[in-house]
């Protein structure tokens, strides 16, 4: 069974540390591991983060986009043979490090059997970008949002509603609307990060008020079964429809003409990817979750799209 990985990447400072501890709390009852890489001799945020997951690596003094066919994939490898494995593996990147090379690597038919990559989740400072809209010129964060699925636009608490709107804006220059989220505390919903979800918990908590000026909007999912596979073009044309009304789906999907070959589809922000399902995924041809803000998805359409794809 693929194990999915969260990728989390952002500016220095932004709050990434902070984010993970929240999806290692708020993870609907997964047993997750941590990977964490501090561009330092000392590995700072695997200690700030050590208390909360299954498991924690600690990759330090070096930016994992530049060891990673060695440290990371060898971290990964360890993982997987755990005895019980993970049920999830989050990994953090330094503030200096570009993703870019690290999602085609993740993405590799080879890896994607073992260790799927589900979200790749970009944190950008909501304060920072207030203050001096001019960082997203740097080349890096542009690249760190390129290869973002989401962005948490993080401390949106700390700035007022016209500064919020305005870092958004220059977000959105860069990335679509539906796909930026504001955030306080790194405070997102675990739909973002995990197909299907799981409940945050209640946490009695003072800035709880803050925060839910800021909240991340609620989810609507709808499902979709079939016991005919899906025509591939047809079901290609459906989701690029549909798309912009998402901000996630996922499940096992078989074409005509290879009914017995099942297929793990996700969508992710503006990343769709196919893949080799794995060897349990057996039922129905087609099940499907999909996932999008309350009020811009419609079900009904949404499944009457899919159904149009079933082989007649």
């Amino acid at each position: 069974m693929s194990i999915p990985v969260i990728l989390v990447t952002g500016f220095l400072g932004a709050g990434k540390t902070t984010l993970i501890n929240h999806l290692l709390t708020a993870n609907g009852g997964r047993r997750l591991a941590a990977v964490v890489n501090d561009f330092g001799a000392i590995n700072i945020d695997a200690e700030l983060i050590a208390e909360q997951a299954d498991g924690v690596v600690s990759l330090a003094n070096g930016c994992i986009c530049c060891s990673l066919q060695g440290d990371l994939l060898r971290t990964l490898s360890n993982l997987l043979r755990r005895m019980p494995p993970p049920e999830g593996i989050v990994i953090e990147t330094s503030g200096v490090s570009d993703p870019a090379e690290i999602v085609r690597s993740l993405l590799d038919p080879v890896i994607w059997r073992d260790a799927a990559l589900e979200t790749v989740i970009a944190v950008a400072d909501a304060r920072a970008l207030s203050d001096d809209p001019a960082l997203l010129d740097d080349a890096l964060c542009r690249s760190q949002l390129a290869s973002a699925d989401i962005v948490v636009l993080n401390k949106a608490d700390l700035v007022g509603e016209a500064e919020l709107a305005a870092a958004r804006r220059a977000v959105a220059a860069l990335k679509p609307e539906r796909v930026i989220f504001p955030a306080a505390e790194g405070r997102i919903a675990p739909e973002l990060a995990f197909a299907g979800g799981g409940h945050e918990p209640r946490v009695a908590d003072p800035r709880a008020a803050a925060r839910a000026r800021f909240a991340t909007p609620r989810f609507a999912t709808t499902t979709f079964t079939a016991g005919r596979p899906f025509v591939l073009a047809t079901f290609q044309a459906a989701i690029g429809r549909l798309a912009p009304q998402l901000v996630r789906a996922k499940g096992f999907v078989t074409f005509s003409g290879q009914p017995d070959q099942p297929m793990l589809f996700q969508l992710v922000g503006e990343r769709a990817t196919l893949g080799p399902a794995p060897a349990v995924a057996r039922g129905e041809a087609v099940r499907l979750v999909l996932i999008g803000e309350m009020g811009r998805i419609a079900p009904e359409a949404m499944r009457a799209a899919l159904a149009a794809c079933v082989e007649g």
